[in-house]
């Protein structure tokens, strides 16, 4: 299974939090809105994706989990 991150641009007000959580994998642009890299997000940092997703005050940051967890 793999994440990736999505960020709405409408709901989205710059608060930067998921920049500071999760440094590795967002940037900033000039006025504070983020940047994500390109990609899956690399699983040892997949419980930080959440993490920032969860903490964005606007949940404008949102998680996509594609594939199948195999048993």
């Amino acid at each position: 299974m793999s994440i990736r991150l999505r960020v709405n641009p409408i709901t989205c007000a710059a608060h930067g939090m998921c920049a500071e959580l999760l440094p590795e994998v967002i940037t900033l642009d000039q006025w504070g809105y983020p940047i994500l890299a390109s990609g899956p997000v690399p699983r040892p940092l997949a419980s930080l994706a959440k993490r920032a997703a969860a903490s964005c005050p606007t949940l404008a940051l949102l998680i996509e989990e594609t594939g199948h967890r195999q048993r």
